[in-house]
């Protein structure tokens, strides 16, 4: 089969924006990006040229940490530490923040506490400039919003909060081979915001009233991704393992692309050297 090369560079995670309920996409490969919505049915070939370069400095590095970092950043870096994982334990206020200049703009902001369902419903945190980037990324077909928060380790506790009655976890796999029974999030918020109101007042007296604000009005999200076909058997493509993968394009959701031979997470290649090709 013969391909034309559509781009070839440092891999990134899929840049998405919401049109009406159906999501656009685009993977960068260095200064270049790729529409990846008009591909679909069309055979690609993905390329990992062999080489990975961390993302925040640049340097060859054999082995990719926490999707695109050389390990001295990922040591180093306040957006690799253990609080972007577990907000609710972020130590800024105790003044051993990594990088306390990235720590102010990037945690010290307003999230927002989530309701959504990918495989099922689950609660989420994220920065208020990411929404409805964050669900997407998920693969929610619906989203709702419930608590604004001032900060992420404030967001983090009220998840924790949460946690005991809904999961915080999708099941990527179950994402993948369609479409979840659809949730009525407005009637469980109700329920969760009684179920958790003790800890969630708890929270409130600690860090303010005007800290942990519940969303009283805001809008059920719907999603609808560009899938032609789900897998009956989600298979997922190892670059490392086979660095060629070729497949019809079949369907973007979350950051997969889903191929009649498998599925690949974008995301997790952040950095690799890749070249994107087209039949």
């Amino acid at each position: 089969m013969s391909y034309a090369v559509a781009a070839s560079g440092a891999l990134a995670k899929m840049k998405t924006a919401l049109d009406a309920d159906t999501p656009s996409y685009a993977i960068p490969l260095g200064e270049q990006q790729v529409a990846m919505n008009e591909l679909l049915g069309k055979q690609l070939r993905l390329r990992w040229l062999g080489d990975i370069n961390c993302t925040h400095c640049g340097r060859a590095t054999r082995k990719s940490f926490n999707q695109g970092y050389c390990y001295p950043c990922f040591t180093r870096l306040a957006q690799c530490d253990i609080c972007i994982v577990s907000p609710e334990k972020c130590h800024f206020h105790l003044g051993t923040c990594r990088e306390p200049e990235w720590g102010e703009r990037f945690c010290m902001t307003d999230h927002i506490v989530y309701l959504a369902n990918s495989s099922k419903p689950k609660v989420g945190i994220t920065r208020l400039s990411q929404v409805p980037t964050r669900w997407i990324d998920q693969g929610a077909i619906q989203a709702l919003p419930v608590f604004r928060v001032a900060t992420r380790q404030q967001s983090g506790l009220v998840e924790t909060a949460f946690k005991p009655f809904v999961a915080d976890k999708t099941s990527w796999q179950a994402m993948l081979k369609g479409e979840p029974a659809p949730v009525d999030l407005l009637a469980l918020r109700e329920q969760l915001l009684e179920d958790t109101r003790a800890a969630v007042d708890d929270i409130q007296s600690a860090h303010g009233l005007q800290a942990i604000q519940a969303i009283d009005d805001a809008p059920l999200y719907e999603i609808r991704y560009p899938v032609l076909e789900y897998p009956t058997k989600v298979k997922a493509h190892n670059l490392e393992k086979t660095p060629e993968v070729e497949g019809q394009l079949l369907g973007i959701k979350g950051q997969y692309l889903i191929l009649d031979t498998g599925v690949i997470n974008i995301r997790k290649y952040t950095a690799y050297q890749v070249e994107l090709a087209v039949a």
